[in-house]
């Protein structure tokens, strides 16, 4: 058969990562685990939305972290090539099947230096709590950094961990984790059918009302580059069950259009939302950042979100009740400055209980840049970065055959001088709730499943990090 007609041609050889440092480079710093940089090839085939461009607008839309000019240099001198072979120019159009390869000096992100929880283990399944602030696969311009590599650097470089579902970056939780393609496969479509119940636990702005709110609003992705998702009438359909389990107010009674530092805030709706409280979610479908974009819409976003509850992108009512598109241009403008020249401002920042120093420590450019690569250099991230307030709690068969749960993480217990709930309740369950009496219809991600799709998370898919390029290919 011609090798063009042949479905499954073996890649080039330079789709063979040249450099793979073994054991990797890490070490610990500052409650923070960092690696060396060292020198790494990036290689990608051609995505469908690639095709038939030039290769330096490819670089130059679709990775963020660097500027055009970057790309453009690297280019020339040839540290990017197309299937092995220097590119004759800057405009070179890049086609269906080939392959871009692109070396670099890569410096990896620092991510939390908290160990990845193990809740249970068997001869087939790690049922693994993951933390906050590290990506499950090597993505963008983390790689040793992610769960896949952390493990294997803890079992051995010939061990090959299996994830069977997903978990967004800077969500923590509980994931399932294959010893073996069987084990994977079949807790994979468990997962994707419709006898697995997840329930997620956050903390929201303001007071949250009692009861079961459950929001049906469909959400569409306005832009992949920057992980943005919104409510919109065109999106994917999208159905989550919220309870709340906690509420605690600010401690004085002041009127908090005043900050602490005494200046005025004026027209900063947010401001009026007294306090925080811890939901429990249930995501009845899976879209990306789903519990993020409905609790937004609901007018409570997650409080440290660095998208969704971010003032300077979303203006002082934080996007509540937003499902139109006219302001979406402005809002993908400020988001991009975000980590870059601008520190990501969640609305947590300006809770009493949240330390000033959070604000000043936090992650962007430094304007010095490294001395191999001259690459800009970005400062440590602030803890407050590492993580959101979302932790995928419990994961539930519906037929019985197994239940993993982990306890509240810190940041949903009561604050020192308050009382409230330190485990979860039954009355805040939001899985024993009853679908058929709210009148929703328990599909789940059934149709996804029939289709072949691969098992979601509400949250999954999308990197958000506010500088961190979306494609794990050819771009760092």
């Amino acid at each position: 058969m011609p090798e063009d007609k042949f479905p499954w041609m073996e890649p080039p050889a330079v789709a063979i990562t040249p450099c793979d440092p073994w054991p990797p480079p890490y070490y610990l710093d500052d409650n923070l685990r960092k690696v060396t940089p060292y020198h790494f090839t990036y290689n990608t085939f051609c995505k469908q939305r690639w095709r038939d461009r030039e290769i330096l607008d490819i670089f130059a839309s679709e990775f963020r972290d660097r500027p055009a000019e970057y790309y453009e240099k690297a280019i020339v001198e040839g540290r990017v090539v197309l299937n092995g072979k220097p590119v004759p120019s800057t405009k070179t159009l890049v086609r269906n099947g080939d392959v871009i390869s692109h070396t670099l000096h890569r410096h990896e992100p620092p991510c939390s230096a908290k160990p990845i929880g193990i809740v249970h283990e068997d001869n087939d399944l790690i049922v693994i709590d993951k933390p906050a602030g590290v990506p499950v696969h090597p993505a963008g311009r983390y790689n040793f950094n992610s769960v896949i590599e952390i493990m294997r650097a803890d079992r051995g470089y010939g061990w090959n961990p299996l994830p069977c579902n997903r978990l967004d970056r800077l969500t923590s939780g509980i994931m399932f984790i294959g010893k073996h393609r069987q084990a994977a496969e079949d807790m994979s479509a468990q997962i994707r059918g419709r006898t697995v119940k997840k329930e997620y636990i956050t903390r929201v702005v303001g007071e949250f009302p009692e009861g079961e709110i459950v929001c049906e609003k469909p959400i569409l992705q306005i832009s992949p580059k920057l992980g943005l998702n919104r409510v919109r009438a065109n999106g994917k359909e999208a159905k989550t069950v919220f309870k709340r389990l906690a509420y605690y107010p600010p401690k004085d009674d002041k009127d908090e259009s005043v900050s602490t530092n005494g200046e005025t805030h004026e027209g900063m709706e947010w401001k009026t939302k007294r306090g925080y409280s811890i939901v429990r979610c249930m995501p009845i479908t899976g879209r990306t950042h789903q519990l993020r974009v409905h609790l937004q819409f609901l007018g409570h976003p997650i409080s440290n979100d660095p998208i969704y509850a971010n003032q300077r992108v979303f203006g002082p009512s934080l996007g509540r009740g937003h499902s139109e598109e006219e302001n979406d241009d402005d809002i993908m403008t400020r988001l991009a400055r975000m980590g870059k020249e601008d520190i990501a401002d969640a609305v947590a920042y300006h809770d009493e209980m949240v330390d000033a120093y959070n604000k000043r420590k936090a992650e962007k450019m430094t304007g010095e840049t490294c001395d191999v690569c001259d690459t800009a250099l970005y400062s440590d991230p602030g803890v407050h970065e590492l993580g959101i307030y979302l932790h995928a709690r419990r994961y539930r068969c519906e037929e019985g055959k197994w239940d993993y749960e982990t306890g509240l993480p810190d940041w949903a217990l009561p604050p020192p001088g308050y009382e409230g709930a330190t485990e979860p309740t039954q009355e805040s369950d939001p899985l024993a709730v009853d679908l058929k009496k709210l009148g929703i219809e328990d599909g789940g991600d059934a149709e996804d499943a029939k289709q072949g799709k691969p098992p979601r998370t509400s949250n999954a898919a999308e990197d958000i990090g506010a500088h961190q390029p979306i494609a794990a290919g050819a771009g760092a």
